[in-house]
């Protein structure tokens, strides 16, 4: 297997590169599907995205118009299990809300539940889905704490997000929530670092006690926290094509992963929103491999890397 994808990324081989098991492990389940999927079955035209965004409020106003206003989010859940079928992905972390996507359709959790356990099992039963709350940078965080009890009693959450603007709270805001997900067995993850700065990062870890940061890429200006989350072994979980389009990094060949990487911080390579950027996993390893960030032996331990896992989460 290990040989079969360092040849298959060698060869710029695609379809090969999809057939080996990978994972996603920063996915936005809401974004997490293939627009191809999503024009045919609902015989929708979707204009693809620019090549860059100005903001992350154009990328949202680009979501807006082309897909949500356009695309029901059961319709989305579907797509995004379609993929990780499609894509080969063996272990997909994706995460979602409470209010804007637990409640589809009048569902309560109960029903919510039901419906990604059956996507699962029908559509991609090969994929171990290790499902994530996420929680607004903006939200209230007191409200959100009175109801976390009873979402977290199901027993069904494997990790805990906080994603969005990163300056629209201090970090230690949140660090009730992140306390009552430790108390509950969660994996505990939060988005930091793609906009803010290397300090945010450290923050971020040592006041919620992270196992994973989502992004983290703005770590690699610090050579001092490089080596402080390597000797912590805290993962990243980047996501290249985002950083591109969103123009935190300027381009593929110069994208700071290989900084990371470099200094023995566990990364691994993610999507974020593919119906926004419009690159699978399998495309991502190929784009790294291409522009000569990583060669190919690399690209397949950072895939070993993130297959791994799945070893957080067994009894």
């Amino acid at each position: 297997m290990n040989e079969l994808f360092e040849t298959f990324l060698q060869n710029h081989d695609l379809s090969g590169i999809r057939s080996i098991e990978k994972s996603d492990l920063h996915n936005h389940l809401g974004k997490g599907g293939n627009v191809r999927y999503i024009s045919s079955k609902l015989n929708l035209k979707i204009d693809l995205p620019p090549a860059t965004f100005e903001s992350l409020i154009h990328m949202d106003r680009w979501f807006n118009e082309n897909i949500r206003k356009r695309c029901p989010f059961i319709k989305r859940f579907e797509a995004a299990f379609v993929q990780a079928s499609d894509d080969n992905i063996g272990v997909l972390a994706a995460s979602f809300g409470l209010d804007e996507q637990m409640t589809i359709g009048g569902m309560d959790v109960n029903a919510f539940i039901y419906e990604m356990k059956s996507f699962n099992q029908q559509i991609a039963p090969d994929t171990i889905f290790l499902p994530e709350l996420a929680f607004e940078r903006r939200c209230d965080v007191d409200k959100e704490l009175s109801r976390l009890d009873e979402v977290l009693s199901y027993n069904w959450f494997k990790s805990i997000d906080i994603n969005g603007v990163e300056n629209q709270q201090p970090i230690k805001n949140f660090k009730k929530i992140y306390r009552k997900a430790k108390e509950y067995g969660l994996r505990l993850k939060a988005h930091v670092g793609e906009f803010g700065t290397a300090d945010d990062v450290m923050e971020a870890v040592e006041e919620l006690e992270l196992d994973e940061v989502h992004h983290g890429v703005a770590s690699a200006k610090s050579e001092f926290i490089m080596n402080w989350l390597s000797k912590h072994k805290i993962q990243l979980n980047v996501c290249p094509s985002s950083n591109v389009m969103l123009r935190v990094v300027e381009n593929y060949s110069t994208h700071p992963i290989r900084k990371l990487y470099d200094h023995g911080i566990p990364v691994t390579i993610n999507t974020d929103d593919l119906l926004i950027f419009n690159q699978s996993v399998s495309e991502e390893y190929l784009n790294l491999f291409k522009y000569g960030v990583m060669n190919a032996k690399e690209l397949n331990h950072i895939r070993e890397i993130g297959l791994r896992q799945i070893d957080f989460y067994e009894p």
